[in-house]
């Protein structure tokens, strides 16, 4: 089929594509702290005396209860310590895949020392992704600030020379291009862009596949996965069935990257669950269906393409749960294995939303395994109703007749109704009695 998307317009979409979906090594928000201290590191030239971090809230909640690869540790101390010594920027989220058992034991002396690394709320801030990091030797100071997205650099200063502003808009870089996408134009171009074009998405499958592969090997997190592909699970309870491999592989996946395995993932709009969600519960469903690799790179385009789409109104960061919005995704690719038009894969979007919206966001932790498998089986069944012909009308609820208003809905819940629920979350969480 020729592509009814213009070159110029693909083009557009694959680079946005290729900025969105990207590897990473543990979870994105205490990866993102480690990878603004590396670039204060590098920017300062020596190893720092005294770190100092400000973080958003929603960074702070997502990296408080979270494994850091390779140490065998949970928490932000770790990370920022890591980054600080053998973190390297040029690798973006896999800023740490340098990491030994030396370097955790140099780590740990690190954290060990009084006042060497400080943690804060950054107070008066709206950007709900926001790093800053100063790192200090004798005179020498410098700072760096990510904002925005969990790579993007908007501040570095080094002794009262500023080399990056982007807050001022200072900076010469050229602002990243945006791209005005509906759900239709994301299934047009996933179903036909030429192969070639969009076959990059592969990756994705490879990089989750193998996390999730490696996770049955072990003992990660609660270990959801491992048990889902249990044959005495499978079969007394759930059955041996391609809804329940899905499950597994999914969950696995998930099990290993929020115990901190050093295992990279495909991200997804910079959150490896997000990525996950929207990438294996496709690759087995085509896997069990015998379906094409076209068929599967198309499914896989629309599954992450459509994650993108949402993530644009909700922001990289919210209260609400990542799952729902890469769930939303990966119910959109397998309607389309199933055999699914495009009014089949609005029809699963609808139910996606009438059913999820409103799962909280309670930071990055072992049970994110029970979220992302609670999102994939609405998946599921959504893509079979939608099937069906089965859609949740525009009487009910937040649902609207057109899907990208229903989309808005959504994002507007998540992005700005669901703000004093964060607040409530955040303060239970650093709240908690031991009694």
């Amino acid at each position: 089929m020729e592509s009814i998307i213009s070159k110029p317009e693909r083009e557009q979409i694959i680079a946005l594509m290729k900025r969105e979906v990207v590897p990473a090594i543990g979870c994105t928000e205490p990866i993102a702290v480690a990878l603004c201290t590396a670039k204060a590191t590098e920017a300062l030239g020596c190893t720092p005396e005294h770190i100092n971090v400000y973080l958003s809230a929603n960074i702070l909640k997502n990296a408080m209860g979270v494994g850091i690869p390779g140490t065998g540790m949970i928490g932000l101390p770790i990370a920022i310590a890591l980054g600080a010594l053998i973190g390297k920027s040029e690798y973006g989220l896999e800023v740490l895949k340098d990491c030994t058992p030396e370097a955790v034991e140099k780590g740990k002396e690190m954290i060990a020392r009084p006042q060497c690394i400080n943690i804060a709320l950054k107070d008066d801030i709206e950007e709900k992704l926001y790093i800053e990091v100063t790192c200090t030797n004798g005179n020498n100071v410098a700072t760096a600030i990510i904002s925005g997205g969990h790579t993007n650099f908007v501040y570095l200063c080094r002794n009262g020379e500023v080399q990056l502003d982007k807050r001022t808009g200072t900076t010469s870089a050229e602002d990243e291009e945006t791209v005005d996408l509906t759900l239709r134009k994301v299934f047009d171009f996933a179903t036909t862009a030429p192969i070639d074009e969009i076959r990059f998405i592969l990756e994705a499958k490879r990089l989750n596949k193998a996390a999730a592969e490696q996770a049955f090997k072990g003992c990660y997190g609660h270990g959801l996965g491992r048990m889902l592909r249990d044959n005495k699970n499978e079969e007394k309870i759930m059955g041996n069935n391609t809804f329940t491999h899905i499950l597994s592989y999914t969950s696995a996946a998930c099990d290993a990257r929020m115990a901190g395995a050093m295992i990279p993932v495909m991200s997804n709009s910079g959150s490896g669950n997000q990525g996950i969600s929207a990438t294996l519960p496709v690759v087995i469903f085509a896997e069990d269906t015998h379906a094409t690799e076209e068929q599967l790179i198309r499914a896989l385009t629309l599954s992450h393409l459509t994650a993108i789409y949402i993530k644009q109104s909700l922001g990289k960061l919210s209260a609400l749960c990542g799952c729902v919005v890469a769930a939303t995704g990966s119910s959109c690719g397998i309607t389309y294995l199933m055999g699914g038009s495009y009014a089949q894969v609005m029809y699963a979007v609808q139910n996606m939303i009438a059913t999820l919206t409103g799962m909280i966001c309670d930071g990055a932790k072992p049970s994110c395994a029970l979220k992302v498998t609670s999102g994939v089986s609405t998946a599921v069944m959504s893509a079979i109703m939608a099937m069906d012909q089965k859609c949740v009308t525009a009487v009910e609820g937040i649902i609207e007749e057109n899907v990208n208003r229903s989309i808005r809905n959504l994002t507007l819940i998540g992005s700005k109704g669901m703000n004093e629920t964060d607040k409530m979350v955040l303060d239970i969480m650093t709240h908690k009695h031991c009694d």
